[in-house]
């Protein structure tokens, strides 16, 4: 899986992409969670991504891509795939985080980052995609309709 367009290249993340895949969380953690849910440790890609990116490198049910722009990582995303239950009989895909960088937004790597996941979950034999997005994040929304995803149900919080 790897294309170039714009100067990047979407490939599978290595373990030497570590870093870039632990700074992009970082960065989404502060742009998006950050603003929208007091709920999340903001510190968890510094404190866990390191371990959590490694372990899913080379497990078959996880897929991490990287966006490679000039020899640094500039998006990343990580998905899973998780098999029926009883209860919801089909095999889900599960579009876990996507991050592009600001300076590289706009020309399609995020689309291009979403069609290579969608790829990778049909050969999987997923029988849908998901995503979670904060209902603040209205840029977030309107780029995963785009891309194909539409709303199904709508989680509320409050604080206790």
């Amino acid at each position: 899986m790897s294309d170039r367009q714009h100067g990047a290249i979407v490939r599978r993340a290595r373990r030497a992409d570590a870093d870039g895949l632990v700074a992009g969380s970082r960065a989404l953690f502060a742009e998006d969670a950050g603003t929208s849910d007091p709920s999340v440790n903001v510190d968890w890609p510094g404190q866990f991504g390191s371990e959590r990116f490694a372990s899913g490198i080379d497990d078959p049910a996880r897929l991490l891509l990287v966006a490679e722009h000039d020899g640094r990582v500039v998006g990343h995303l990580t998905g899973s795939v998780v098999e029926g239950t009883a209860m919801r009989p089909v095999q889900v895909a599960t579009l876990v985080s996507m991050y592009v960088r600001p300076a590289h937004r706009g020309g399609g790597l995020g689309a291009r980052l979403v069609a290579q996941f969608s790829a990778w979950a049909k050969k999987k034999g997923a029988d849908l995609a998901e995503v979670t997005a904060y209902s603040s994040n209205a840029d977030a929304i309107r780029f995963y309709e785009r891309n194909g995803f539409t709303s199904q149900s709508v989680t509320l919080h409050t604080a206790l």
